[in-house]
């Protein structure tokens, strides 16, 4: 069997004929496995490498891993034959065009709609960062450098370079940076200035839906809270994740008494309904100021993103006193 060394990406025009064995070199190392798989099997849906990576026939140095595992340089990838889509069953996905906050020539900065996923997999067939690869097909790399929730909006990161994306997840691990959240609670908030600390852990439910709970043998976590404006029976507040632990934000809020108006997840049935009766069918968590270095220059970056205008509208409807 030939062992290839490649340190670009393959296009893959027809289905894979035989098994490959990729080895990662300095420029992959510290790519997820399930990024490395979507740049080297072009077509492939990517619902077609989860599935390959869980069923072991995706294999690192012989050995099953799992799919957001970071390769390390001279590991050796398993790729097996992977079946392109039929014709209709699995449609293109369509370009798209997101609010550009900030742009150079190794990162990228949008503002991301609520309601649109970060990226496919997990029932969606495809995000933001499948979207811009189509709507920049001349683009050498585009890669996430951290996840917004689907029902959060705001300011999302994407690194153009290799250098870029290792710098920044760097720098979100060593909590280097400032990333900070409007968020509207129920609840009347009463600290100016509060540190929530609560562990968090991962946990499934009955159908192997992802959920996260506060729970002594969880993760540290820490999410600093400062109250924006009173409502009566709510409250505006600003989240500061000082680390990034996955709906962070909406368990420490929810976990202290105060969910996240619109949350599906974590907040009440009945708080849910009442605001989609006033026309308000999101979750109010935004991603509104980015303060980090910039990756490879050092130079301070300070991003904001404007609350979207149906957060605006309820806002305003809440200043009334309705």
């Amino acid at each position: 069997m030939l062992l290839f060394y490649m340190r670009k990406p393959v296009t893959v025009s027809t289905p894979i004929p035989s098994v490959r064995l990729l080895q990662i070199d300095a420029g992959s190392a510290g790519q997820r496995l399930d990024n490395f798989l979507v740049g080297h099997c072009k077509g492939v849906p990517k619902s077609h490498l989860y599935k390959a990576i869980r069923s072991g026939e995706v294999r690192v140095n012989k050995g099953r891993t799992s799919a957001d595992y970071r390769l390390l340089h001279g590991d050796i990838v398993r790729v097996p034959p992977l079946r392109l889509p039929t014709p209709g069953e699995h449609l293109p996905v369509p370009p798209a065009a997101f609010p550009v906050v900030y742009e150079d020539d190794a990162l990228l900065v949008v503002d991301k709609p609520a309601g649109t996923a970060v990226h496919g997999g997990s029932g969606v067939s495809f995000g933001v960062i499948e979207q811009l690869r189509a709507s920049r097909p001349d683009a050498p790399f585009l890669e996430l450098a951290h996840r917004l929730d689907r029902g959060t909006s705001g300011l999302l990161m994407i690194a153009k370079k290799r250098s870029a994306l290792v710098a920044l997840q760097d720098m979100l691990r060593e909590s280097r940076g400032r990333k900070r959240y409007l968020a509207l609670v129920a609840g009347d908030w009463v600290n100016d200035r509060q540190h929530l600390r609560q562990p968090l852990l991962k946990w499934l439910t009955a159908s192997g839906e992802r959920r996260v709970k506060v729970d002594a043998l969880g993760k540290v976590a820490h999410t600093i809270v400062s109250l924006k404006k009173r409502f009566g029976r709510y409250t505006l507040l600003e989240a500061e994740l000082r680390t990034g632990r996955t709906h962070q934000i909406r368990v420490h809020l929810a976990s202290s008494g105060y969910p996240i108006v619109g949350d599906d997840k974590y907040g009440p049935d009945e708080l849910r309904v009442r605001f989609a009766k006033l026309g308000f069918n999101r979750m109010f968590l935004h991603a509104a100021h980015l303060e980090i270095p910039h990756p490879l220059t050092g130079e301070p970056l300070d991003l904001h993103a404007a609350l979207p205008a149906a957060c605006e509208k309820l806002l305003a409807y809440m200043e009334k006193g309705a």
